[in-house]
């Protein structure tokens, strides 16, 4: 491949949205915005869908001023997608329709921004225009609040997240704590196989009113062993908090969630909700006492207001780095993270993984970094993750409110 390359760009989003999102797209936008050898930046609507529909945003036409309001703007702006790409050896036809568009357009340079789903569909895309023989070099930029995208130290999205379940944990505890009459609390928090998320709520202990017990994926759940160690604690201290992940199994391998079967995404994964309220009832009938259920739900991956200004500067980072490298004559990677220390402070630097190493491979929290009884955290975890949630954000206020970026969205 040759080392200049000039052609237009199309950067898209997919999966679940971040409070930081849209900073890895303020740091692709902006970057090739500036670049002499993009002569034209797109932005899909809804994806790969909007690749696929020729539904494309000229991101030229935007006000610059609006653009940079996206460093704090949660969810994703210009829309996202589950959409499951058949491989190409069996049904090329949605390959021949982004083949098309990108011949339409002069598209030699396309940036996916999502998780492990993502990834692969990015790794589908590249691989399809290496055979094809067309030119495009195909970059991958990492997001989800999950953390559990293989390869990387962690995700843009996540110390966000993890800011705002250690906040609201601890702002839960001392709610918890106001009456003389006990109290059990169940949190419970997004993450389907990786415990990454609700492994976070033990950064609250910092503040003096962190959750007394933690469950998290990756070990079984044993529901006697659960009501032990909650009505041990509540007779200890007449009130209980407990922080639990969405994907809690049993053995088998069945979700504990009552509604583990209620639907599923375009990938096929479970659509999981509904575990505290479970929990709630079964703790209230094995123990008599008041007990409440609390979702977190989707307020742990859109509360920008809680954003760590940590996360908003490595996810703008993500995103130009992967303009950067892609100009520079690099195809067929994802941007990682790789974390160093330097006179004792943490250090993020990027690196570039193959998309083929990335692609649907799930990294789970170390077995490790769980304690024996399956029920916290250790030490390990919460210095691999205080890092992470540091730094107050700058948001644009405007009558008491958060602004947020107003795009055209002008229709290439």
């Amino acid at each position: 491949m040759e080392k200049i390359l000039k052609g237009a760009c199309i950067f898209a989003q997919s999966g679940g949205p971040t409070a930081v999102i849209n900073a890895s797209a303020y740091g692709v936008i902006h970057t090739a915005l500036a670049d002499p050898n993009i002569t034209k930046v797109y932005g899909a609507a809804h994806g790969i869908k909007g690749v696929l529909g020729d539904e494309l945003y000229d991101m030229d036409m935007e006000d610059p001023e609006e653009l940079k309001l996206l460093m704090h703007t949660p969810s994703s702006e210009l829309g996202s997608c589950r959409y499951k790409m058949a491989d190409p050896d069996k049904d090329e036809t949605d390959y021949r329709r982004i083949l098309e568009v990108f011949r339409k357009h002069d598209v030699r340079y396309f940036f996916y921004n999502g998780g492990n789903d993502s990834m692969d569909t990015c790794n589908k895309i590249s691989k399809y225009m290496q055979a094809s023989g067309y030119d495009c070099r195909v970059m991958g930029v990492p997001k989800t609040i999950d953390n559990d995208l293989f390869g990387t130290d962690h995700c843009p999205g996540y110390g966000s997240a993890a800011k705002y379940i250690a906040t609201s944990v601890a702002e839960v505890y001392k709610d918890a704590c106001v009456y003389d009459t006990g109290t059990i609390v169940i949190i419970e928090i997004m993450g389907r196989h990786a415990g990454w998320l609700a492994g976070a709520a033990a950064l609250a202990c910092l503040a003096g009113a962190g959750p007394d017990l933690v469950y998290l994926p990756e070990t079984d759940f044993d529901m006697d062993a659960f009501i032990a160690d909650v009505s041990r604690i509540y007779g200890e201290k007449g009130k209980c908090l407990v922080a639990v992940s969405e994907g809690i199994h049993y053995a088998d391998g069945t979700f504990v969630s009552e509604a583990k079967v209620s639907a599923t995404d375009g990938f096929g994964h479970a659509q999981l909700g509904g575990l505290a309220a479970r929990l709630a009832q079964v703790v209230k009938v094995r123990t008599g006492a008041k007990v409440r259920g609390i979702e977190l739900s989707l307020l742990q991956r859109c509360g920008a207001h809680l954003a760590s200004q940590t996360d908003i500067d490595e996810a703008f980072l993500a995103g130009k780095t992967a303009v950067e490298s892609a100009v520079s004559g690099v195809t067929d990677k994802m941007v990682a993270f790789k974390r160093e220390t330097a006179d004792g402070q943490y250090r993020c630097v990027t690196e570039l993984l193959p998309l083929t190493v990335v692609a649907n491979t799930e990294k789970k929290v170390p077995l490790n970094w769980i304690n024996d009884a399956h029920n916290g955290v250790t030490q390990e975890f919460i210095d691999y993750a205080l890092p992470l949630i540091q730094g107050e954000n700058s948001r644009v206020v405007e009558n008491g409110l958060p602004r947020f970026a107003r795009l055209k969205k002008i229709r290439a």
